[in-house]
């Protein structure tokens, strides 16, 4: 549902919810203020993208695929704050299934802005991981490096320290294949 519609009947809730009030109907009006609440609520935090959140947490991809499916137009149904995160998490469901393929996704929810660190610390280091596999050291050393940078509070500093040392191995393998030759 776009969210002008939202606010249209957020407001229309909020409108009659008054009038049952002033013709003293309080329990009605009570139960329309809460359903006003909710729906104000969807137009900050879309439910798809909740729910997609939670089938995230509980590791379940298909289920949080097709909750992000339900968004037809994310630029008309989601507020300008969440363009970044429906791209974060359309790229973390990606990354399953094609990693390479989800690099766009994790660089325009970068471009659109991520709002908390941690989020951007992911986002940059989905991409070192991306750019490990495409071989491309110089770029995974520098998104490495920002995603550090950005992990504030050690959410994610065992994940940067085995992406390290993976990069060495990498730098290991590499010379294993020149002396050979």
């Amino acid at each position: 549902m776009p969210n002008l519609i939202r606010l249209i009947i957020g407001f229309a809730f909020v409108g009659a919810a008054v009038a049952l009030m002033i013709f003293g109907f309080w329990g009605w009006g009570s139960l329309l203020i809460f359903l006003s609440i909710i729906i104000f609520v969807t137009f900050f935090y879309n439910e798809n993208m909740l729910i997609a959140q939670w089938h995230l947490r509980k590791d379940n991809m298909d289920k949080a695929e097709k909750s992000l499916a339900r968004i037809k137009n994310f630029e008309k149904e989601l507020n300008k704050t969440q363009y970044g995160y429906y791209n974060l998490l359309i790229g973390l469901i990606q990354s399953r299934t094609a990693p390479m393929k989800s690099e766009k996704y994790f660089k325009q929810a970068l471009s659109y802005g991520l709002y908390m660190d941690h989020n951007i610390a992911l986002a940059k280091l989905s991409l070192a991981g991306i750019a490990m596999g495409k071989r491309n050291k110089r770029e995974a050393t520098m998104y490495l490096a920002e995603a550090k940078k950005a992990d504030k509070n050690k959410l994610l500093a065992d994940q940067i320290k085995q992406m390290k040392d993976q990069m060495g191995l990498m730098d290991k393998q590499q010379q294993v294949r020149y002396s050979n030759r």
